[in-house]
């Protein structure tokens, strides 16, 4: 049953079908050539999804997009500018800053690139910086979006790995924040050799105000891990904190988002919401037609032979993470992959919580590898250009991302300072 479905979902991938369609496809028609019932299927799926931490997905998916569309990515991105915008580079500090900003309120890659990037690559371009650089540098920046908490994918692998998905939104703070930092890095150097300058100059005055402006913004995080490790509510609960927190300050403090446009923004979070948990429903339907034929502990016994050493082990998954990630998307990665290694990671002793971050970095790269490479795909329509121009021109960004990776592989303390 399990070469059935493999052999079946490959070809449903070569053959360009979504991701989704084509693990259920696949998935039932392993069942019906094992001679099982069909209606497994379905059960699987509406099981898979009948999870209370799962509504926090779709409530995460709403607070983004009413922070995106109630003003505060403009706001965090003049905040931004007032620190760094001096600096040789401003325009790409500034972005990637505004970036880490943003990914602490959406929890989501992509939406992170929309909101940032529609004002960012015209304000780059305008002063001078090549349009490709500027689309690469901000579909990079927008992998931080699901490494800094709040982030939809931990909670997915929380709720998988059944381990703690505050913890693991702590652990997640350092890592995205050194990515950050190394982005900027690379961009100033970058910026320096090509001539790239910054924009306004440094007021100490300008930027207090600025600050002023987006506290309410930059405040949604702190009340978020403030409130579960307070034990005020649940990661769950939290997701529903954000999005009437968001409405507050976006339809009655900021007054940049009016009542009329909140049927949009459902539905757009709405449509979001079910694709995602379209293809989480449709990958534990997988996998348990792959823990029944005893996968996961056939290659828990093939790896543990093959390596003796917990660093070998991660680097070995840590290079499959990175081919894997350029054609599944990320939550569905993790509802495919961690059930499979879950034997291999304890019988070396792995700690989940930085087992955790090391995979969201890993397929949070593969937003930035094609064929699926979501975030590249978000940074075109931002511009009329070849995906294979911003492909190329995302290459180094790629490989500073994976220095990050090694990093955090190699110092486990990175992850786990905070906890």
């Amino acid at each position: 049953m399990a070469t059935t479905l493999f052999v079946l979902l490959i070809i449903f991938l070569l053959l360009n079908v979504p991701l989704a369609i084509s693990v259920a496809f696949a998935s039932i028609v392993a069942l019906l050539v094992a001679d099982m019932n069909g209606f497994i299927a379905v059960q699987r799926m509406v099981t898979g999804l009948d999870t209370f931490s799962l509504m926090a997905i779709p409530l995460f998916m709403i607070a983004g997009k009413i922070m995106e569309k109630g003003g505060i990515s403009k706001r965090l991105i003049d905040l931004a500018a007032s620190m760094v915008g001096s600096l040789t580079g401003g325009f790409a500090i500034v972005a990637v800053l505004a970036t880490m900003f943003f990914s602490a309120i959406s929890g989501s890659g992509p939406a992170t690139v929309v909101a940032i990037g529609s004002i960012m690559v015209p304000a780059m371009v305008k002063a001078g910086y090549d349009l490709r650089f500027s689309l690469a540098l901000i579909a990079s920046a927008g992998t931080i979006g699901v490494i800094i908490p709040p982030s939809i994918p931990f909670i997915t692998y929380g709720i998988t790995a059944n381990v703690s998905i505050g913890d693991l939104f702590l652990a997640g703070i350092f890592p995205g924040i050194i990515m950050g930092i190394s982005l900027m890095i690379y961009s100033y150097f970058v910026s320096k050799k090509r001539g790239y300058k910054g924009g306004e100059k440094f007021s100490f005055p300008v930027l207090v105000q600025r600050f002023k402006e987006a506290f309410l913004g930059l405040l949604m995080p702190f009340i978020i891990l403030g409130g579960i490790y307070g034990g005020i509510f649940t990661p769950t609960e939290s997701g529903a904190v954000a999005c009437v927190y968001g409405l507050i300050i976006s339809l009655f403090v900021y007054r940049s988002m009016k009542v009329s446009d909140l049927k949009a923004t459902f539905n757009e979070a709405g449509l979001l919401s079910a694709m995602v948990l379209f293809i989480i429903g449709t990958a534990n339907l997988m996998s348990w037609i792959l823990t029944t034929e005893q996968v996961p502990a056939k290659v828990s016994s093939i790896v543990g032979d093959f390596t003796g050493s917990q660093l070998v082990l991660l680097l070995i998954i840590a290079a499959i993470f990175l081919f894997v990630g350029t054609f599944l998307e990320l939550n569905a990665a993790i509802i495919l992959l961690v059930p499979i290694l879950l034997p291999i990671l304890g019988a070396f002793d792995v700690d989940l919580i930085h087992f955790g971050i090391i995979m969201v970095v890993n397929l949070a790269i593969g937003l930035l590898t094609p064929p699926l490479g979501v975030n590249l795909f978000v940074a075109k329509s931002l511009a009329d250009v070849s995906f294979n121009s911003i492909v190329k021109a995302a290459i180094p960004f790629l490989i500073v991302l994976i220095i990050n990776l090694l990093l955090f592989i190699l110092i486990p303390q990175i992850s786990t300072a905070l906890l």
